[in-house]
């Protein structure tokens, strides 16, 4: 279970960091139906696939402090194999519990800022984004939803496709090239995050250039979030550097395909941070 989620978390089967960060907690419940001499060799077994889990995408900041929340709360506080792997399931169910929760209450302090008639751009996939939009619409708020394609993976379409399912909002699927075009008629960008380090926001690659046009337009750019994507000391955030062959199919001659999984926006960009426990102007 847990090498086949390592393979997931590489391969971007699963593109929310939240749900990314779920599996990894839970795929370590596997360590407690293996056998352990002493509850070193348990520690041991567990700092070694917590690490791995980790190493599989350094990117996800949510990833990373969950692994970081197991260890620190498991290793070195128990007596026998017995006790740790016990506290190893309380811990993970905890963890599991606050990164549910965190999505959840951030996308339920997100609904107040949608008003009746808003239009807003979307970019990428973001699970909190589609859960605070659904909510809105399910007390009566009628909105306009632009979504950019997010290439090369195209993770706009099943955005886009969340978004056309629920009433009350009118969707629009768009090229990642248009976002000029229709951004000065959208009352606000509403996007998810990967994680905030410092003074930067680390998305999906497109954010930048979305935020500084908006910026530009005069249009505010709200991030929803869990607060566990904000971190600060221990995370260096790493870029993923995706296969060129999203980019083309056929090999091109003495071209060099640039293809990142994320941008780094810088946070003068934008106007509002909406997490589980606040919502913070910028």
């Amino acid at each position: 279970m847990i090498d086949e989620t390592i393979e997931e978390i590489k391969e971007m089967q699963t593109h929310s960091s939240s749900v990314v960060a779920i599996k990894a907690a839970r795929s370590l419940q596997e360590l407690l139906d293996r056998d352990h001499a002493t509850v070193e060799d348990f520690e041991r077994d567990l700092e070694r696939n917590a690490s791995a889990l980790r190493r599989a995408n350094p990117s996800h900041a949510s990833l990373y402090n969950a692994m970081q929340g197991i260890l620190r709360n498991v290793v070195g506080r128990a007596d026998t194999v017995e006790e740790s792997k016990s506290l190893t399931e309380e811990i993970i169910d905890r963890i599991v519990e606050d990164v549910e929760h965190g999505k959840s209450r951030a996308a339920e302090n997100a609904v107040e800022i949608f008003d009746d008639g808003d239009v807003f751009l979307t970019h990428d996939y973001s699970s909190t984004v589609l859960e605070a939009v659904e909510r809105a619409a399910a007390e009566g708020t009628h909105m306009t939803a632009y979504v950019s394609e997010a290439r090369p993976r195209f993770l706009g379409r099943k955005t886009a496709r969340t978004l056309a399912a629920i009433d009350r909002v009118e969707t629009h699927l768009l090229v990642d090239s248009a976002v000029g075009m229709v951004l000065e008629g959208c009352d606000r960008v509403v996007i998810g995050m990967d994680c905030i380090v410092d003074e930067t926001l680390y998305n999906r690659v497109g954010t930048f250039p979305i935020a500084a046009t908006a910026n530009r337009l005069g249009v505010p750019v709200v991030v929803i979030g869990s607060g566990a994507k904000i971190v600060g000391d221990g995370f260096a955030f790493e870029n993923e550097h995706r296969s060129p062959s999203e980019v083309s199919l056929e090999p091109l001659e003495d071209v060099v395909i640039e293809n990142p999984a994320y941008d780094a926006t810088p946070m003068e960009l934008v106007d509002e941070v909406v997490t589980d426990s606040a919502v913070e102007s910028y």
